[in-house]
């Protein structure tokens, strides 16, 4: 028989890399949000699911149960040999905990595949998020990397974090890059899944001495972000990146490549084309209209980023902030590591 697993055991198995984890919803329920490293094997797809619901709410639940049977009666060799390429220890879960993934692990323990349930599902799991969010054991002090747009603090934070800093990459979560371009390119992350890699990595960085983040506005993308950590922006040291803007308009070219998005640069630009003097935004249309990107760029960090952020970015104490003024993003990776060296080398040390 299968084993029930409540969420909390689940967490520090995950934490352990001891577990695999099968999300057996539709693959629309699982696209929109499921528990970071999961994967997908249906029980029924979203067709399927439709039809089953519309039985449930029109006819009655003994119809849609056995329409339900009918359907995976139909497809349960192949069901179940996708769980059997699975090795290691395995729980499955759906919206709640119920029939799918009661049905789900049941059919598996009568094959010999042993497998854990997660109660109360992917619901449960969300609470636990949510729960999570409201009281974040992140390190209370911070380094903040600031500074105009194309500075390269994403890609910083990047090579800080693969060297064992502790750096949450907030743009990462949201899988949106921040401005009004920032989801080309994409599929920016909605609120749910955007929670849960913050809670894993919120936990993965208790006991650091500091955490570096960029900084960032309230929302990224489709994802808020919540007030603790704005709170902790405001009060924290803030490393204003100073570069040149050759170096800048370099950075977002590589960064945001809009010779292959052409038209979905041409669709966000319109959005903010009244926020700028008339004759720029004219240039900067027939500028993208003609493939003259850096020009574009340019026209775009001179009248519309820089303005914005020399309003918001830098209303910080003299004491609360420490400009780096460096010609290139590797000369910003070596002053931001030199500024926190004995901290960074004892967080990797632990």
């Amino acid at each position: 028989m299968y084993n029930n697993i409540e969420i909390e055991e689940l967490v520090l198995l995950i934490e352990k890399e001891d577990m695999k984890l099968i999300d057996v919803r539709s693959p629309s329920e699982y696209k929109n949000f499921t528990i970071p490293g999961s994967i997908n094997i249906p029980f029924f797809n979203d067709a399927e699911r439709a039809e089953i619901g519309t039985l449930y709410k029109k006819v009655s639940v003994e119809a849609a149960k056995e329409r339900g049977l009918e359907i995976i009666s139909a497809k349960l060799p192949e069901f179940v040999r996708e769980f059997r390429k699975i090795g290691g220890d395995k729980t499955v879960f759906c919206w709640r905990g119920g029939m799918r993934s009661r049905t789900t692990a049941t059919l598996l323990s009568l094959m010999d595949i042993k497998v854990n349930r997660l109660e109360g599902g992917i619901r449960e799991y969300r609470k636990w998020v949510v729960d999570q969010l409201a009281h974040p054991g992140v390190p209370v002090n911070a380094y903040v990397l600031n500074g105009l747009t194309g500075t390269g603090k994403t890609r910083i934070l990047k090579a800080l974090q693969k060297e064992g800093y502790p750096v949450m990459d907030l743009e990462g979560m949201a899988n949106h890059k921040g401005s009004i371009f920032g989801h080309i390119g994409a599929e920016p992350h909605n609120q749910k899944v955007f929670d849960s890699l913050l809670v894993h990595k919120m936990r993965e960085l208790q006991g650091s001495p500091y955490v570096l983040f960029e900084a960032e506005g309230n929302r990224i993308g489709k994802a808020g972000i919540p007030s603790w950590l704005s709170d902790l922006k405001t009060r924290s040291q803030q490393l204003i990146i100073d570069m040149p803007m050759e170096e800048r308009i370099k950075e977002i070219m590589k960064d945001y490549q809009p010779e292959q998005y052409q038209q979905e640069f041409m669709e966000a630009f319109l959005l903010i084309k009244t926020r700028m003097p008339q004759e720029v935004a004219i240039q900067i249309e027939v500028d993208l209209e003609a493939g003259e990107f850096s020009s574009a760029v340019h026209l775009l960090l001179e009248y519309y980023y820089d303005s914005r952020y020399k309003h918001t970015g830098l209303q910080y104490p003299e004491a609360q902030k420490k400009v780096l003024n460096v010609e290139n993003v590797e000369e910003a990776i070596q002053a931001v590591k030199e500024l926190i060296p004995v901290l960074g080398k004892a967080d990797k040390s632990t």
